[in-house]
C-alpha cells in the first residue's frame, strides 16, 4: 500500500519518512511489504492508511505546484479518513495525526474485550429501516447505526449477540443481504465510549488550526472549520454514526462537481457515483491516477501542461 507512489514521487516519500520519524517505527515497511495481518491491526492500519492517503495528496500538489487545499472548496473523510482530511487542509500536522490515529486505533482496540463486540453489513433497507432492526435487537446490549454509507447499504455495531440478531432480524425484514463483517472491534457505538475519553485527552494536547477548507463532518454531515468545533466533533466520532450518506447529499446541494478519493481502495468513489449525481470523479491511487488528476486539473485552469 502506498509502495508505488513513494517510488515514483519523492514528495510521496517524505510523508512516509514523517510518519515513521512521528511513530519511532518503520510503518512504510509494514505499508509496503506487509504481512497483511500485521498491517490490517487497527493501531497500524489507521495510520498506515492515513499516510497513504496523504502521499498521494502530496504526489498531485507536487505536480501543480500548489495546494490541493488552495484548489479544494471542502475536505471530507470516512472515520479515520477525517484525519486525512484536515491534515490536507492544513488543520493538522502530518506528525499529529499519525500519533493520534495511533492512539485512536489502540484505543479502540481496547476499548472491548476481543469476541464481545462485533458490526455487520445490512444491503437493501432504508436507514429508519435499519435504525428500528437495530433497536429491537439490542434487547438491553448495545446495537446501533454505525455507518449510513448510502441508500440501501448500512452497517449496525455493537454486542455480539445483539449484532447477530440485528442480522437475522433485518433479513427477516427483507434486507437484500446482512452479514457479520471481519473487524476487530465494534466502532462507532456507545461500546467505544473508553476510546473516545482516551482520545479527548490526546486532542486536548495539540493544537488544530483552522482548516483551509471547511470539512463537511461525520457527526453533523455539515461543513465546519472552526477548531474548537473540529476537536469535539473528532471526538464524538469515534462513538458516533458516520452521516456519509447525508454527507454526500450535503455535497450536492453545494453544488460540488467534482469529487477526489486520495489513497488506497475505491470505495468512496462508488459511493459517490451513488450519492452526487453528475459529479465528475477521480480515484487516486497509484502514480497514473496522480499525473491523470493532475492533468485535469491543468485543464481546468487552461495550463497546457502539467509540470515535471
Amino acid at each position: 500500500m502506498g509502495r508505488a507512489l513513494a517510488e515514483a514521487f519523492p514528495a510521496a516519500r517524505a510523508v512516509f519518512a514523517e510518519v515513521d520519524e512521528a511513530l519511532g517505527e518503520a510503518l512504510s515497511r509494514l505499508a509496503f511489504e506487509g504481512p497483511a495481518a500485521e498491517l490490517t491491526l487497527t493501531r497500524n492500519a489507521q495510520p498506515a492508511l492515513m499516510a497513504t492517503s496523504l502521499a498521494a495528496v502530496r504526489a498531485v500538489e507536487s505536480l501543480l505546484g500548489r495546494r490541493l487545499a488552495d484548489i479544494a472548496g471542502w475536505v471530507a473523510g470516512h472515520s479515520l479518513g477525517e484525519y486525512s482530511a484536515l491534515a490536507a487542509a492544513g488543520a493538522l500536522s502530518l506528525a499529529d495525526a499519525a500519533r493520534l490515529l495511533r492512539l485512536r486505533g489502540e484505543a479502540m482496540q481496547q476499548a472491548v474485550p476481543v469476541g464481545e463486540g462485533a458490526m455487520a453489513a445490512i444491503l437493501g433497507l432504508q436507514p429508519e429501516a435499519v435504525e428500528a432492526v437495530a433497536a429491537a435487537a439490542a434487547q438491553g446490549e448495545v446495537c446501533e447505526l454505525a455507518n449510513d454509507n448510502a441508500q440501501g447499504q448500512a452497517v449496525v455495531s455493537g454486542h455480539r449477540q445483539a449484532v447477530e440478531r440485528a442480522v437475522a432480524l433485518a433479513r427477516e425484514r427483507g434486507a437484500r443481504r446482512a452479514m457479520m463483517l471481519e473487524v476487530s472491534a465494534p466502532f462507532h457505538c456507545a461500546l467505544m465510549a473508553p476510546a473516545a475519553e482516551r482520545l479527548a485527552g490526546a486532542l486536548a494536547e495539540i493544537e488544530l488550526a483552522a482548516p483551509a477548507v471547511p470539512l463537511i463532518a461525520n457527526v453533523t454531515a455539515a461543513p465546519e472549520e472552526d477548531p474548537e468545533r473540529l476537536v469535539e466533533l473528532l471526538t464524538r466520532q469515534v462513538t458516533a454514526r458516520v452521516r456519509w450518506r447525508e454527507s454526500m447529499a450535503r455535497m450536492a446541494e453545494l453544488g460540488i462537481d467534482r469529487v477526489v478519493e486520495l489513497g488506497a481502495g475505491k470505495v468512496l468513489t462508488g459511493l459517490a457515483r451513488r450519492g452526487v449525481p453528475g459529479a465528475r470523479l477521480f480515484n487516486v491511487q497509484g502514480p497514473e491516477d496522480v499525473e491523470r488528476l493532475a492533468e485535469a486539473l491543468a485543464a481546468d485552469r487552461g495550463e497546457s501542461d502539467v509540470p515535471s
